[in-house]
């Protein structure tokens, strides 16, 4: 009896996730409105702007994309693995092909993936201004990003290849019991 009430108490704790996914959506909107800002002020300075300027503020928004990109993917398969099911979306023809097969290795190399596209898109970033200016900080900022840059990329990898891993083994010991 109490490890029934104790089962049900743990099961029921997964609900405390809820609040925190209810707080990204907050955040998706504060990006959205940081990419409406950051889209307008774009727009007022184009005429005035050289291209490089253009690229950057450019950059910039794309950069806040990818980032509203990485919390909705957080966001709908955090909460469908581990709260609930996403009912509503079953039958909308606007539902992410993805929602609800991304489990829990998925999300990770997704979350990395999507962390690498934003490196990326900083170290481009970084090369223009540094094309643009002599600035020795810049420089050694870049050497810091570039590590980070191959950190992200590696983490990714031996993510995937964990996950192969893990499939393999699933796989063959799946096929030894048949």
């Amino acid at each position: 009896m109490i490890s029934g009430i104790v089962e049900k108490f743990i099961f029921w704790s997964r609900w405390l996730l809820a609040p925190l996914y209810i707080g990204l959506i907050g955040v998706l909107g504060v990006l959205a409105w940081k990419f409406v800002v950051e889209f307008v002020h774009m727009i007022q300075h184009v005429a005035g702007a050289d291209e490089h300027v253009f690229v950057l503020d450019l950059l910039a928004l794309l950069d806040l994309v990818l980032l509203a990109n990485l919390i909705l993917i957080v966001l709908f398969a955090g909460y469908e693995n581990f709260v609930s099911k996403i009912e509503i979306a079953e039958e909308s023809v606007d539902r992410p092909y993805w929602m609800g097969t991304v489990d829990f290795s998925g999300l990770k190399v997704k979350l990395i993936g999507s962390l690498v596209a934003i490196s990326v898109i900083e170290l481009l970033k970084d090369f223009i201004e540094l094309a643009t200016k002599e600035d020795q900080e810049v420089g050694q900022g870049l050497i810091w990003r570039v590590l980070f840059h191959i950190t992200f990329v590696l983490s990714g990898v031996l993510f995937a290849v964990m996950d192969w891993i893990s499939d393999s083994r699933a796989l063959r010991a799946k096929a030894h019991h048949k």
